[in-house]
Protein backbone atom coordinates (compact mmCIF):
# COMPACT_ATOMS: atom_id res chain seq x y z
CA UNK A 1 0.00 0.00 0.00
CA UNK A 2 2.60 2.43 0.76
CA UNK A 3 3.78 2.01 -2.89
CA UNK A 4 0.37 3.35 -3.78
CA UNK A 5 0.17 5.90 -1.87
CA UNK A 6 3.36 6.94 -3.32
CA UNK A 7 2.27 6.73 -6.84
CA UNK A 8 -0.87 8.67 -5.79
CA UNK A 9 1.38 11.15 -4.47
CA UNK A 10 3.37 11.56 -7.89
CA UNK A 11 -0.18 12.02 -9.40
CA UNK A 12 -1.16 14.64 -6.55
CA UNK A 13 1.99 16.63 -7.51
CA UNK A 14 1.94 16.44 -10.93
CA UNK A 15 -1.38 17.65 -10.88
CA UNK A 16 -0.91 20.29 -8.88
CA UNK A 17 1.83 21.49 -11.15
CA UNK A 18 -0.41 21.55 -13.89
CA UNK A 19 -2.92 23.28 -12.31
CA UNK A 20 -0.44 25.86 -10.92
CA UNK A 21 0.57 26.26 -14.72
CA UNK A 22 -2.92 27.00 -15.69
CA UNK A 23 -3.41 29.69 -12.70
CA UNK A 24 -0.09 31.38 -15.00
CA UNK A 25 -1.27 30.72 -18.06
CA UNK A 26 -4.93 32.24 -17.06
CA UNK A 27 -2.99 35.28 -15.27
CA UNK A 28 -0.79 35.78 -18.83
CA UNK A 29 -4.11 36.03 -20.83
CA UNK A 30 -5.87 38.25 -18.06
CA UNK A 31 -2.67 40.46 -18.77
CA UNK A 32 -2.92 40.70 -22.59
CA UNK A 33 -6.72 41.24 -22.31
CA UNK A 34 -5.90 44.01 -19.78
CA UNK A 35 -3.45 45.55 -22.45
CA UNK A 36 -5.87 44.87 -25.29
CA UNK A 37 -8.62 46.86 -23.48
CA UNK A 38 -6.01 49.83 -22.78
CA UNK A 39 -5.21 49.32 -26.63
CA UNK A 40 -8.84 49.60 -27.42
CA UNK A 41 -9.24 52.69 -25.20
CA UNK A 42 -6.38 54.59 -26.75
CA UNK A 43 -7.70 53.43 -30.00
CA UNK A 44 -11.68 54.68 -29.39
CA UNK A 45 -10.68 58.14 -28.00
CA UNK A 46 -8.49 58.46 -30.91
CA UNK A 47 -11.40 57.37 -33.35
CA UNK A 48 -13.64 60.04 -31.14
CA UNK A 49 -10.87 62.82 -31.61
CA UNK A 50 -10.52 62.53 -34.96
CA UNK A 51 -14.56 62.12 -35.32
CA UNK A 52 -15.07 65.24 -33.85
CA UNK A 53 -11.98 66.79 -36.48
CA UNK A 54 -13.64 65.54 -39.12
CA UNK A 55 -17.05 66.74 -38.61
CA UNK A 56 -15.48 70.64 -37.86
CA UNK A 57 -13.42 69.89 -40.99
CA UNK A 58 -16.76 69.03 -42.90
CA UNK A 59 -18.66 72.33 -41.51
CA UNK A 60 -15.71 74.06 -42.77
CA UNK A 61 -16.11 72.61 -45.94
CA UNK A 62 -19.68 73.11 -46.56
CA UNK A 63 -19.07 76.62 -45.23
CA UNK A 64 -16.60 77.41 -47.46
CA UNK A 65 -18.49 75.79 -50.01
CA UNK A 66 -21.56 77.81 -49.99
CA UNK A 67 -19.29 80.96 -49.97
CA UNK A 68 -18.29 79.89 -53.03
CA UNK A 69 -21.88 79.63 -54.40
CA UNK A 70 -22.07 82.97 -53.16
CA UNK A 71 -19.48 84.05 -54.91
CA UNK A 72 -19.98 82.58 -58.02
CA UNK A 73 -23.33 84.52 -58.26
CA UNK A 74 -22.44 88.28 -57.20
CA UNK A 75 -19.52 87.71 -59.84
CA UNK A 76 -21.79 86.26 -62.60
CA UNK A 77 -24.07 89.23 -61.79
CA UNK A 78 -21.96 91.35 -61.64
CA UNK A 79 -20.38 90.45 -65.37
CA UNK A 80 -23.66 90.41 -66.50
CA UNK A 81 -24.56 94.32 -65.36
CA UNK A 82 -21.19 95.03 -67.03
CA UNK A 83 -21.72 93.76 -69.87
CA UNK A 84 -24.81 96.14 -69.45
CA UNK A 85 -23.33 99.07 -68.61
CA UNK A 86 -20.76 98.80 -71.62
CA UNK A 87 -23.63 98.10 -74.00
CA UNK A 88 -25.32 101.13 -72.34
CA UNK A 89 -22.06 103.32 -72.63
CA UNK A 90 -21.69 102.38 -76.26
CA UNK A 91 -25.07 103.27 -76.86
CA UNK A 92 -24.93 106.74 -75.42
CA UNK A 93 -21.57 107.26 -77.18
CA UNK A 94 -23.31 106.49 -80.75
CA UNK A 95 -26.37 109.15 -79.69
CA UNK A 96 -23.41 111.79 -78.67
CA UNK A 97 -21.73 110.82 -82.10
CA UNK A 98 -24.95 111.21 -83.83
CA UNK A 99 -25.90 114.50 -82.21
CA UNK A 100 -22.24 116.40 -82.11
CA UNK A 101 -22.24 115.54 -85.55
CA UNK A 102 -26.01 116.56 -86.25
CA UNK A 103 -25.42 119.81 -83.79
CA UNK A 104 -22.05 120.42 -86.67
CA UNK A 105 -24.22 120.76 -89.37
CA UNK A 106 -26.55 122.68 -87.48
CA UNK A 107 -24.00 124.96 -86.77
CA UNK A 108 -22.75 125.06 -90.17
CA UNK A 109 -25.97 125.83 -91.73
CA UNK A 110 -26.67 128.45 -88.97
CA UNK A 111 -22.93 129.97 -90.08
CA UNK A 112 -24.00 129.97 -94.05
CA UNK A 113 -27.24 131.48 -93.60
CA UNK A 114 -25.92 134.05 -91.45
CA UNK A 115 -23.13 134.85 -93.70
CA UNK A 116 -25.90 134.67 -96.53
CA UNK A 117 -27.93 137.01 -94.77
CA UNK A 118 -25.07 139.26 -94.08
CA UNK A 119 -23.88 138.80 -97.72
CA UNK A 120 -27.02 140.11 -98.90
CA UNK A 121 -27.54 143.07 -96.34
CA UNK A 122 -23.93 144.19 -97.55
CA UNK A 123 -25.29 144.01 -101.57
CA UNK A 124 -28.32 146.20 -100.78
CA UNK A 125 -26.88 148.75 -99.06
CA UNK A 126 -24.41 149.23 -101.74
CA UNK A 127 -27.09 149.23 -104.41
Amino acid sequence: MSHQGAVLQGYNNELVKHIEDLYMQREEVSKQIREAEEEKSRIQDKIETLTKQLDCVCENLAQKNAAQKKLDEVLAEAALTYEKILESSRMLLNVLKAETGNLDKTIMLNRNVTGDIQTLGLQQTQH
